[in-house]
């Protein structure tokens, strides 16, 4: 009998310390797709806001202590496009004047996958089995459809959801405003970006909006609340996998 891969799941600070959920639901469709999972105890920040701030020499010692950690995983997986995109595409970056580290580097980017692709184009799933009633719409996160090409997948699967309608809002691959450390930053142009985005999803007609960066979806949430928009927003993983309790920001959301 063949072996089930191994697959590694990189949790991600965000999901971490804001919304577990995202975590269990990951674990949930990787099981679900014929994999069995494990999370590194050693795993750590993906290193992408100090390498967004310049600070090459703490990006290289966290990006060793990723390596380490997921060393001899089948894949690893990660529910957010920008952490798989700093590992896949800028680890082996990282250590061009170390060739020992730059190998290592790349034969993790080669593992290395966001969680919807891993899903669609590695396990070759076509449709899921949960249930979401309502119309949604789906914002690209910038990482994931710039740097791994994320756009198809999350609406294939979607799309098989039972009770739910995707309406695809105007410019649903114009970033969010939120950008890491840019929203920090550049708080009024980030706000600015974030509101011409909430417009657009109000005029999609959705009452849910749905994406797979925890980064994106909490300033999308921010930003609604903010305006008494009562629009549900939820990671892609927790609908594909059912588990739906109190959207982001709603009364009971730990974020």
């Amino acid at each position: 009998m063949t072996e089930k891969p191994r697959v590694a799941l990189f949790v991600t600070c965000l999901v971490d310390l804001f919304r577990s959920s995202v975590g269990f639901a990951a674990v949930k469709l990787i099981e679900d797709a014929g994999c069995t999972v494990e999370v590194p105890q050693a795993q750590s920040c993906c290193g992408q806001p100090a390498y967004n701030s310049g600070d090459r020499k703490s990006t290289q010692a966290i990006a060793r202590t990723v390596i380490a950690a997921f060393a001899g995983f089948d894949y690893v997986v990660a529910p957010s496009g920008s952490c798989a995109g700093m590992i896949k595409v800028h680890y082996p970056a990282l250590f061009a004047d170390d060739p020992a580290m730059a190998e290592k580097a790349r034969a993790l980017a080669d593992r290395t996958y966001e969680l919807v692709s891993f899903l669609v184009d590695v396990m070759k799933v076509e449709r899921v089995t949960a249930r979401y009633d309502g119309v949604a719409t789906y914002h690209d996160a910038c990482s994931g459809l710039r740097e791994l090409g994320v756009k198809a997948q999350p609406r294939q699967l979607l799309a098989s959801v039972a009770g739910l309608t995707v309406t695809e809002m105007r410019d649903p691959e114009v970033c969010c405003g939120f950008g890491g450390t840019f929203a920090i930053k550049y708080g009024d142009i980030s706000d600015k970006i974030v509101g011409e985005k909430a417009d657009n999803i109000r005029a999609a007609g959705a009452d849910t909006v749905i994406a797979g960066d925890m980064g994106c979806l909490l300033n999308m949430a921010g930003k609604l609340e903010r305006e008494g928009d009562k629009t549900k927003v939820r990671h892609v993983a927790e609908v594909l996998a059912g588990v739906t309790g109190p959207a982001i920001g709603e009364p009971g959301d730990a974020s």
